[in-house]
């Protein structure tokens, strides 16, 4: 797929590339129909600081909790467990605080009837620093990870060589951005023709033309951060019309300058319609203003009118193509294996995309915590925050993503939960709870299970046996957000970050029920009553539920709200909460009364 650190792996074909993103076309046999995974992580508790002995800890409790028995199966060692770099070009166990290896470690997981879970990276270096990430070694580390017994991988994406990554080369923008573009000119049976960039049109999002009458921002920006939201086209081209009295060979040539920072850069592509035909490197110029003729390029033209496309999707298509190496992989080491695919790149490439191809989940947003915990320290989890440190950050990304996830997909990835971490107390970690389930998220346990007693607050929330149904339902469809009391808009789709406001959620079930959460996320109370007819739920959901005409045509219903358990029915078509505490959720469970 390319050289190591020469180039990005190059696409080995066009369903690894941008315009196939919206054909359900699967790559490297990536399975699917996995529901979302349920179990623990070591981070959020430990950090780098996890050892063999916590994580046996962990598995005990686990076991001793009662928690495998509702679904918490994977326990996954993150960051911190390597030898600082390779042994014999291998990933090795650090042998302070793994003595006995992983595969002795796998072992006795899977005597507790657990699944074994561990971590790597796209890049060199994983994000602590040990350079041993898989880039161009991932046929060596499947094959070890397959060795282990390992049944789960969480893949971050820290010292990645193509892309300005966290701490990787800001100047590797150059891989991920065009070059900015002055004009083209087109040559047809040796008549030529310059289309400045003025003549031309902008697609998409984050391109511009600047006063001087040239494009920049040619690329896909970065969705790590909260700032935009998920839906939409998330890059940028520059195109234009060619006109051709027939079938012919044409060439090309680009008036150009190159940089190396965010939205200038020195990789171009160039296609005519869906086909590519240029791409790669140009020549380096003095300034982003010093213009230069690329060398002729030959294209293709149709008679009638061709889109000429200036774009640069690499930041997404470099990415696809090193988690699709490692799960390529996997394949090679053990054509039959099932390990879960965690895509941990931080929404940067907006994964969800692209990430259905070869992953299982993919991370939506930078970090739920950068506070982490160690031994006796239980970290810190916020409930709202500017940046993507918080329960209602992250929440509010997910929530409008339902579209993109599923058994033929796979699920977004909200990150691990805080619950149990200092700075969210019961009420916030119920709800955390609760849109965790009700997105179909990941339920990774974030926190030292040795804090947690059988009926105390954190059990009786991690272990709802009815929330969890929500998550691990067989129907495997994603909440969508149906009412947004702060929004005229849709609010399936309407990117809301002010979290002074109360949402509607409605979620089919598998028994033909709907699930409806309404969320405060405020924290004061939300006085007064919230409504929503049936009708309403029905216009969002009704084509994924099991029997919309009975549901939708039932007299009255039988109604359990998830987290108090109580049981009451409803007479005709409203279904209402009313005075939601700060931060709190009124969850039901709705079936029509036959």
């Amino acid at each position: 797929m390319g050289n190591f650190l020469d180039k990005p792996y190059r696409p080995e074909s066009n369903s690894y590339r941008f315009d196939s993103f919206n054909k359900k076309e699967v790559l490297e046999n990536k399975k699917k129909n996995h529901l979302p995974a349920m179990g623990w992580n070591s981070w959020n508790a430990f950090g780098s600081g996890n050892t063999e002995a916590l994580t046996r800890e962990m598995a005990e409790c686990i076991v001793n909790l009662g928690l495998d028995k509702l679904g918490y199966k994977y326990l996954v060692l993150d960051d911190g467990c390597y030898k600082p770099e390779r042994i014999d070009g291998k990933v090795a166990n650090e042998e302070v605080k793994f003595p006995n290896g992983f595969k002795a470690l796998s072992d006795f997981i899977h005597d507790k009837g657990l699944k074994f879970g561990m971590y790597n990276d796209v890049g060199t270096n994983l994000c602590a620093g040990a350079a041993v990430g898989t880039c161009g070694h991932e046929d060596v580390d499947a094959q070890c990870y397959i060795d282990w017994g390992v049944d789960f991988l969480k893949v971050d994406n820290c010292y990645y060589p193509w892309d300005n990554a966290t701490f990787s080369n800001a100047e590797n923008a150059r891989f991920v951005f065009a070059p900015n573009i002055k004009s083209v000119t087109v040559k047809i049976n040796d008549e030529e023709k310059e289309y400045p960039a003025t003549a031309g049109y902008l697609w998409g999002q984050g391109a511009s033309i600047t006063d001087e009458g040239y494009a920049t921002g040619i690329g896909t920006f970065d969705g790590t951060g909260p700032d935009c939201s998920p839906l939409g086209t998330l890059s940028g081209e520059l195109r234009f019309d060619i006109e051709a009295k027939e079938n012919v060979t044409a060439s090309i040539k680009v008036s150009l300058a190159t940089d190396k920072v965010v939205g200038t850069g020195s990789w171009l592509q160039l296609g005519v319609d869906d086909v590519i035909f240029y791409d790669d490197f140009v020549d380096e110029t003095e300034s982003p203003v010093s213009w230069t003729d690329s060398k002729w390029i030959e294209i293709n033209l149709k008679k009638g009118v061709n889109t000429l496309r200036i774009m640069n999707h690499r930041r997404q298509e470099n990415t696809l193509c090193s988690y699709a190496a490692l799960l390529k992989g996997l394949n090679k080491a053990c054509a039959d294996h099932d390990v879960i695919l965690s895509l941990c790149e931080w929404g940067k490439t907006h994964p969800h995309n692209w990430g259905w191809k070869i992953g299982d989940s993919w991370r939506i947003l930078n970090d739920i915590s950068f506070r982490v915990g160690a031994d006796g320290d239980p970290g810190h989890g916020d409930w709202e925050s500017d940046y993507t440190t918080s329960v209602c950050a992250q929440y509010n990304k997910a929530v409008i993503m339902d579209e993109f996830a599923g058994l033929d997909k796979g699920w977004n990835d909200p990150d691990m939960m805080m619950i149990g971490m200092d700075g969210l107390d019961e009420t916030m970690c119920e709800t955390h709870m609760v849109m965790w389930s009700m997105m179909n998220s990941p339920l990774m346990l974030g926190l030292d299970l040795r804090r947690v007693k059988k009926g105390d607050w954190i059990y009786n929330i991690i272990a709802n046996e009815e929330l969890i149904a929500l998550n691990q339902d067989s129907l495997g469809i994603q909440c969508k957000r149906i009412l947004c009391s702060n929004i005229d808009t849709d609010p399936s789709t309407t990117y809301v970050r002010d979290n002074k406001r109360v949402d509607v959620l409605a979620k089919p079930l598998s028994d033909g029920s709907v699930a409806i959460s309404f969320i405060n996320l405020d924290k004061e109370n939300a006085s007064g009553k919230v409504s929503v007819s049936k009708d309403l739920v029905a216009d969002f959901i009704g084509e994924k539920m099991v029997n919309k005409s009975s549901w939708i045509n039932a007299k009255s219903y039988k109604v359990k709200n998830l987290v108090t358990k109580e049981e009451y029915i409803v007479e005709g078509d409203t279904f209402s909460a009313e005075t939601i505490n700060p931060c709190a959720n009124v969850t039901l469970k709705i079936c029509a009364n036959v």
